[in-house]
């Protein structure tokens, strides 16, 4: 029997081998753990229950599922499709995105009952631990992290046996494809993405191909954000599920992203994201019509930076409010409807109408015909424009 005192231990739990590892072999040690997942897009009621019941058999005193879908939208989803925010000009950030949240979220429950540990199932290879322990040591340096997957090296044998030991066989049989749901995109790994050559065969991803032909969709948005779906009003974050909805039964979304990891290593992932790819584009698309260059360029890098360092964990740093700050205010004139197509694999955008259209045809078309300057005005200006070019030329022939 297990004696709790050492103290209150809150434990990142998702139901996997590992934090169900973690479960049993620090409840047993004699913490009083309390396991907490968090939900940020992915989990049904069903799965919830599941969870919480095999929470319980691990002995943990409290199990408790935070809805955190609205705060993750909130909080940067939001942001990531201010700054059409692409990892590699690939990926979404589906994984790294939400575990900023789901940390937070953990640590503030850890506070909020005043445990003096917490606990995450990381092993030491991957970028997860990375984000976890510094939000953690950030906003509550005083709780202590275990971790006793990555302190112990244990291989998947060693713990499937120690659960057997203590009275624990659930049927931990390795999936052929490790598969991570959320609302801003699923993440899909197995043997093939841990080559370089090798594609994911079609039935590792988790939305097969159920619908062909073609359909159209509208996306409306204001300031920014997705406020409509073919003319229903609803919140963003419903807005993107409905929309994953219909579009992952086109299979759209897919793609493998190869990228570099915190801890310096190369990684392959597959994903299937088709909201957050149609959203990124068609908010992108609006953007090109609605946005100065200048505000497009700047936008562009200072995107990219806000994308690596929310990747790499740095969320908590303030330098990331800054560039939340300009994103928010870029905003101000992205208001519009965007017409998609969508088809098997794929999706095109067909165009845009919105009241801060910059491409206004009382100020003349493109290559066609103007009607705010003379030939004479166009000649001095390029005379001018090109000067600077033409007097390096003349001195460094």
């Amino acid at each position: 029997m297990k004696k709790n005192n050492i103290g209150k231990l809150v434990i990142a739990y998702s139901g996997g081998l590992d934090t169900s590892y973690c479960a049993i072999s620090l409840s047993k040690a004699g913490y009083d753990v309390h396991a907490v997942s968090v939900n940020t897009g992915g989990f049904s009621s069903e799965e919830i229950s599941s969870i919480e019941k095999n929470a319980y058999k691990m002995g943990v005193s409290t199990y408790k599922n935070i809805d955190a879908v609205a705060t993750f939208y909130n909080k940067v989803i939001k942001y990531l499709i201010f700054g059409n925010v692409l990892k590699n000009n690939t990926y979404p950030l589906s994984v790294s995105a939400e575990r900023i949240i789901q940390a937070i979220e953990i640590i503030q429950y850890a506070k909020s009952i005043e445990a003096k540990f917490i606990a995450h199932g990381s092993t030491g290879a991957g970028n997860d631990q990375v984000r976890f322990d510094m939000i953690f040591q950030t906003l509550a340096p005083e709780i202590q992290i275990i971790t006793p997957i990555r302190d112990g090296s244990l291989t998947r044998h060693q713990e499937i046996e120690y659960l057997k030991k203590n009275g624990i066989d659930l049927s931990w049989e390795k999936a052929k494809y490790s598969v991570n749901k959320g609302l801003w995109g699923t993440s899909v790994g197995g043997a093939e993405t841990l080559t370089s050559e090798k594609p994911l065969p079609e039935s590792a991803y988790p939305s097969p191909l159920e619908k062909n032909g073609s359909e159209k969709i509208k996306m409306s948005f204001k300031k920014g954000e997705f406020i409509a779906l073919n003319d229903v009003v609803d919140t963003p974050q419903n807005n993107i599920e409905k929309l994953n909805n219909i579009a992952s039964k086109y299979a759209i979304g897919r793609d493998i992203h190869v990228g570099d990891t915190i801890v310096g290593m190369k990684g392959r992932v597959g994903f299937e994201a088709a909201a957050a790819l149609i959203t990124i584009k068609a908010h992108h698309l609006l953007e090109k019509h609605t946005l100065t260059k200048w505000q497009l360029q700047h936008k562009a890098y200072l995107a990219n930076f806000y994308g690596m360092h929310l990747h790499e964990g740095h969320y908590l740093d303030p330098v990331m409010r800054d560039m939340e700050a300009f994103l928010q205010s870029a905003q101000d004139k992205v208001t519009g409807d965007v017409a998609i197509t969508l088809r098997p694999y794929h999706f095109s955008l067909d165009g845009i109408v919105s009241k801060h259209d910059l491409m206004d045809s009382k100020f003349g078309s493109y290559g066609e015909e103007n009607k705010g300057w003379t030939a004479d005005e166009a000649k001095g200006f390029i005379k001018i424009i090109g000067n600077q070019n033409k007097i390096y030329q003349q001195v460094n022939p």
